[in-house]
C-alpha cells in the first residue's frame, strides 16, 4: 500500500500509492469511504463531542460471538443525540438481526460501509428502519436489521 518510506530527523512518513486510484473501482471506493467516514465524524457530535467521558459510549451488545456482531451507541453532550453503530465481522449477511434501541422512531442509516459507492455489495436497510415495540438488550425498543457482510452500519434517530 505504501510506495516509499522517507527518513528525516528520526521521523518516518509514508507516501501513498496514489497511482492505484486509476487502476480500478475498489481503490476509488476505499478513498470515498475514508472521505465519507471523515465527514460523518466531523458532522456528528455524538461521534466526537464527549470522547473522553464514559457517558459518550454505551455497549448495546458485545457478546454475540456466535455471529461476530457488535453494537454500541456513541452519545453527544445531549444524551438524546446518539449514533448506533453495528458491525458484522463475518462474510455472511445477517437478515432479521434484532438490536436494542434506546428510543422509538425511525432510525436513518447514515453510512453503510458495504455500500455500492465503496465497492461493496450494497446489502443494507434501504436507508433506515422503524423500531418495534419489542425490548432487546436492556432497551425498550428494537430494530430488525439486515447486516451486510464484513461491514459497519451507522444509524441516527430522526
Amino acid at each position: 500500500m505504501y510506495q516509499r518510506v522517507r527518513h528525516c530527523a528520526n521521523l518516518l512518513w509514508f507516501d501513498l500509492d496514489w497511482h492505484l486510484l486509476s487502476e480500478g473501482p475498489y481503490h476509488r471506493g476505499l478513498q470515498r469511504l475514508v472521505q465519507d467516514l471523515n465527514h460523518l465524524y466531523r458532522t456528528q457530535p455524538a461521534l466526537h463531542q464527549v470522547d473522553f467521558d464514559p457517558a459518550g459510549f454505551q455497549w448495546i451488545a458485545c457478546d454475540d460471538t456466535a455471529h461476530s456482531v457488535v453494537s454500541f451507541l456513541r452519545r453527544a453532550k445531549n444524551p438524546e443525540d446518539c449514533i448506533l453503530v453495528v458491525g458484522n465481522f463475518t462474510p455472511v449477511p445477517r437478515h432479521g438481526y434484532r438490536i436494542g434501541a434506546p428510543s422509538a422512531g425511525y432510525w436513518q442509516e447514515l453510512l453503510n460501509t458495504d455500500g455500492e459507492p465503496y465497492g461493496g455489495s450494497n446489502v443494507g436497510n434501504g436507508g433506515g428502519v422503524w423500531t418495534e415495540n419489542v425490548a432487546e438488550h436492556s432497551h425498550p425498543q428494537s430494530l430488525v436489521l439486515t447486516l451486510p457482510p464484513l461491514a459497519a452500519l451507522f444509524f441516527q434517530r430522526r
